[in-house]
C-alpha cells in the first residue's frame, strides 16, 4: 500500500456505506478502522502484502489475514461479518467491540507506588472468552493483552486471523509461523526456531494468557531478554524459559505462575483456570 494517508477501498465503501470513519491502527501490512454506518458500528480491517526491506523479510500472509479471520468469524458466530478481496489484498467487516483492552484496563495496577491488585473479575472475563473459543474446537494462536476487549457486559476475544481448528478457504490460508514473542509458549518458539512453523494448541493459548495477565498487571514480560534483541534471540530466551521471576500481586499470582509453566502438560487447562478463579 502506498505511504500516503490510507483510504478504505471502494469495495468496502460499497459494502458498508459508512457515515463516519476513523483510522484506529495503521501498521505494516494492515489498517483497522472504526466505521459507523446506518446499520451499526463496525471494525473494518484491510490487509496487503509486506514487501521485503532492510532487516525485514517479505510477508505475503498479511494480505490474506483479514479474509482468513472473516471466514473464521463467519463459522463461529451469527454476528454480521463480511469479507472479500480488493486489488492489493483482502478485507473484513465485523462488529465493533467497545471497551479498554486488558493492558489498559489494568493500567492503575502498574502505576508507580500502586498497591492495587488486579481485579479477578477482569481475569475471569478473559478466561471465559478464551474458554468459549476452545469449546468450539478452535485455538487462538495470537493471545495477547490487546486482543481482550473488556466490554460493559462481557469480554471479547478479537483478532482471530491466526486461529486454528476448522476448515479455512484454501485461497486465504497460510502456515502458522508464531506470534508476538512476548506471549509465545516455549514449545511454539522452539518449533519456529527449528522449522519456521508451529502448531498452536490450547496449552500454548493458556501460556499466552498467563503472560498477558502478567505483563498487564506488572508491566514486565514473563521472559527476560533485551528490548532490542533480534527476533531469533527473543525466541531462544523463550525456548529456554529464562523466566523473569515476577509474580502478579494478590490472589492471581499463583494461578498465573501455573499457566506459565514451561512444559505444556504441566499447565492447567483453560477450564481449570476458570474454576480456580471462580
Amino acid at each position: 500500500m502506498p505511504d500516503a494517508t490510507p483510504e478504505l477501498p471502494a469495495v468496502v465503501l460499497d459494502a458498508i456505506s459508512p457515515t463516519e470513519t476513523r483510522l484506529v491502527l495503521n501498521r505494516r501490512g494492515s489498517t483497522v478502522w472504526d466505521v459507523e454506518s446506518r446499520r451499526g458500528r463496525y471494525a473494518v480491517k484491510i490487509g496487503w502484502p509486506i514487501e521485503a526491506a532492510p532487516g525485514w523479510e517479505a510477508q505475503p500472509w498479511t494480505a490474506l489475514a483479514p479474509a482468513r479471520e472473516g471466514a473464521i468469524l463467519y463459522r463461529l458466530n451469527g454476528d454480521f461479518v463480511a469479507y472479500g478481496e480488493w486489488d492489493q489484498g483482502t478485507w473484513n467487516i465485523q462488529p465493533w467491540r467497545e471497551g479498554p483492552d486488558l493492558y489498559r484496563a489494568w493500567e492503575p495496577c502498574r502505576a508507580e507506588g500502586s498497591s492495587l491488585e488486579p481485579h479477578r473479575s477482569v481475569a475471569l472475563g478473559c478466561v471465559e472468552a478464551l474458554a468459549e473459543l476452545h469449546a468450539e474446537g478452535w485455538v487462538h494462536g495470537d493471545v495477547q493483552p490487546a486482543h481482550f476487549i473488556i466490554g460493559p457486559e462481557r469480554t471479547h476475544l478479537i483478532d482471530l486471523a491466526l486461529a486454528r481448528g476448522g476448515r479455512v478457504p484454501e485461497a486465504y490460508d497460510f502456515p502458522f509461523r508464531g506470534c508476538l514473542v512476548h506471549y509465545e509458549a516455549p514449545e511454539i518458539s522452539r518449533s519456529v526456531l527449528a522449522t519456521g512453523e508451529a502448531e498452536p494448541t490450547p496449552a500454548a493459548d493458556v501460556y499466552a494468557l498467563g503472560a498477558s495477565l502478567l505483563i498487564s498487571a506488572t508491566g514486565w514480560r514473563a521472559v527476560e531478554y533485551p528490548d532490542d534483541a533480534p527476533r531469533a534471540e527473543q525466541r531462544q530466551a523463550v525456548a529456554e524459559h529464562r523466566f523473569r521471576g515476577v509474580d502478579v500481586r494478590g490472589e492471581l499470582g499463583g494461578i498465573v505462575r501455573e499457566m506459565l509453566r514451561p512444559a505444556p502438560e504441566d499447565r492447567p487447562t483453560i477450564y481449570e483456570v476458570g474454576k480456580a478463579l471462580s
